[in-house]
């Protein structure tokens, strides 16, 4: 499986065509594993190779300026659309001029000239091109005019409703990251640098703590978390505070993590923190022993439920 940033990086080698889905692919959810393992069998059947098309960045940040806060960076993006082993994950960089290329001249640059398609398949809500007029049955028609196949999968539907990045973002806004795990067919992931904090954790209240100089646009709502905590490739349970530390008056966002039993020197490491589930709202104490308190209780919560099989 190879990640290309082009279509001519790979015109040597899909002589026989390929099979393509394509979308932003916010978070890799279950509806987008599901298009993915579609598109992994259809391609085998056919005898062609499977193409995840993906952008970077969100088309919205260039169209709007603006875009709901992401479940997933690129770079876990493309390690988990890695995961799902497609043949190739094409990863195009989105400027302005992509975008104002209408639906038939991308279908065209892109999709024929560039990666000889002969199956799409698509998402039950997927529209592309300038003003958003690239829909399934203008694909139809193009596939019909150059020779390709369409498929629309339906929806995903879980508890009564369709699975979506929308649903789950909002989830994990409002701190229901276990009720996202599911969605997702994992746990909500945040990850950052280890930087020095406000040496409290440890100097002042003998739990130390690792704090997180974050990367992803998404935070879970302000709270206090169990977690697990992955560091070069290992979980530790841990426990997460998400907020503003309002003890100590603070008001900058930060993310806070103490590692139950673990002593090694991780600054300037890369820490993945994955969420199981909210303990509390974060609040304000009457000063350091009625925090200490809290603190341990909070640490022995996370352990019994990160212990729970």
């Amino acid at each position: 499986m190879s990640i290309i940033t082009s279509p001519q990086e790979i015109q040597g080698q899909i002589g026989s065509g390929t099979c393509v889905t394509i979308g932003n692919f916010d978070g890799v959810h279950v509806g987008h594993q599901t298009l993915i393992k579609t598109l992994n069998q259809r391609a085998k059947q056919k005898g062609l190779y499977s193409v995840v098309f993906t952008f970077d960045p969100h088309p919205m940040s260039v169209i709007a300026g603006q875009t709901p806060p992401f479940i997933t960076q690129t770079q876990q993006k493309l390690e988990l659309l890695q995961k799902m082993q497609p043949d190739y994950v094409l990863c195009l960089h989105f400027n302005q001029e992509i975008a104002n290329l209408s639906p038939e001249d991308f279908v065209e640059i892109y999709l024929v000239n560039g990666l000889n398609i002969k199956d799409l398949i698509i998402g039950h809500d997927y529209t592309f091109g300038k003003g958003r007029r690239g829909n399934f049955e203008l694909l139809q028609q193009l596939g019909e005019t150059h020779g390709f196949n369409v498929e629309q999968l339906q929806a995903i539907i879980k508890d009564a409703d369709v699975v979506s990045s929308t649903r789950i973002r909002t989830l994990i806004q409002e701190g229901k990251v276990e009720e996202a795990e599911p969605l997702l067919g994992r746990r909500f992931q945040v990850s950052g640098k280890v930087i020095t904090g406000q040496k409290r954790g440890g100097p002042l209240l003998g739990i130390p703590t690792a704090n997180l100089e974050l990367k992803d646009e998404l935070v879970p709502k302000p709270g206090v978390y169990a977690v697990w905590a992955e560091h070069e490739g290992h979980d530790h349970p841990a426990v997460a505070n998400v907020g503003h530390n309002p003890t100590f008056g603070e008001e900058a966002l930060s993310v806070e993590v103490h590692i139950c039993n673990f002593t090694k020197d991780i600054y300037n490491h890369e820490l993945r923190i994955n969420f199981v589930k909210r303990l509390r709202e974060e609040k304000k104490f009457s000063g350091k022993e009625e925090l200490l308190t809290q603190i341990h209780a909070d640490i022995q919560q996370a352990r019994d439920i990160l212990d729970s099989p």
